[in-house]
């Protein structure tokens, strides 16, 4: 069919379709092809696009490594949080895989089931009071900014800072939490941290180092202390400087800190006679099969080890269900 013939049976064609004539059709560039005039795209690494954050908020967290939502988890459910820890340290309920940690400056004679002798509970996904904290709706749609859809609860909290023997007992040194984790990559997990009470310098609040989410994954050891009784479980990183420009993160009841898993924090000794409250979920975004998550380089270690104690930086992910499952 030669030219001509051609063209005038593509007419009747497009004429037949309610369409503008071969000779009328325009073509338009894609979205991404030629930007209007003045356009320029903010550049984020740490944060993704959606409505929940502000521009000033993503562009914090970018510089900064971290971020304090206020009154984010209600007083009503942190009560509950608060009630369920309790009736596991008397051991009234006894989740499958929790594990649950008793302060190390008191000896095994001495240990009664009692708040006062637990320092944290981990690994709470089987308990599912606890395990609902990881399902608020108000804290998904903030981890979201930071991992995307799909979350995964890698490593979940309650901590129960009790007061200081004297020995920093109930101080963590400076540390990053990737050196924790075993899966990758770290732009994709991010760690919620609510705090269950008023949290100051009086009685052990986070202290941050703006900014060091941009650096690696430092070398981290056991923290060489004059005062004996650090710990056994917190490591730290081995260049820390006491002069480095700290952030201490004063907390009211229900506030939430974002941060991601390489900034650099730690948080100070408890020097009040009450118990500090945090509960506290890793989160991690499944957009690969867990195995391929993982880093080849970082296998699962023992952390601590004594009479009492065996810790490993283990994991039991558990997927999360946007409708609360």
């Amino acid at each position: 069919m030669d030219q001509p013939r051609a063209a005038a049976r593509l007419r009747v064609l497009l004429g037949q379709l309610g369409r503008r004539s071969a000779g009328a059709v325009i073509a338009h560039p894609t979205s991404g092809a030629v930007p209007p005039a003045g356009f320029h795209p903010q550049q984020f690494q740490y944060t993704r696009d959606n409505s929940v954050l502000t521009l000033e908020q993503r562009q914090f967290y970018e510089d900064n490594g971290f971020l304090v939502i206020k009154k984010l988890v209600s007083d009503a459910d942190i009560e509950c949080f608060r009630n369920e820890f309790e009736r596991i340290c008397r051991k009234e309920v006894e989740p499958m895989r929790l594990v649950v940690m008793r302060d190390v400056t008191i000896a095994k004679s001495e240990y009664v089931p009692s708040e006062k002798m637990i320092t944290k509970v981990q690994d709470f996904q089987e308990d599912e009071e606890l395990f609902r904290y990881c399902t608020l709706p108000e804290v998904l749609k903030y981890v979201e900014c930071f991992t995307g859809p799909n979350i995964m609860a890698m490593h979940t909290m309650l901590i129960n800072k009790p007061p200081d023997s004297g020995k920093k007992t109930s101080c963590h040194p400076l540390h990053q939490d990737l050196h924790y984790f075993p899966f990758r990559p770290s732009n994709n997990i991010v760690c919620a941290w609510t705090a269950m009470e008023h949290i100051d310098r009086n009685n052990g609040c986070l202290a941050v180092l703006p900014g060091t989410h941009k650096s690696s994954l430092k070398p981290h050891h056991y923290p060489q202390w004059e005062e004996e009784g650090v710990n056994g479980i917190f490591h730290g990183i081995e260049d820390d400087d006491e002069n480095n420009d700290q952030v201490h993160l004063v907390v009211e009841k229900g506030d939430t800190v974002f941060f991601h898993p390489l900034l650099i924090h730690g948080s100070g000794r408890n020097k009040t006679q009450g118990f500090q409250k945090v509960t506290a979920l890793v989160s991690s975004k499944q957009s690969q099969p867990l195995r391929d998550m993982m880093d080849p380089g970082q296998e699962a270690t023992t952390l601590a080890s004594r009479d009492d104690i065996l810790i490993t930086n283990a994991f039991s992910p558990k997927i999360i269900d946007r409708k609360g499952k």
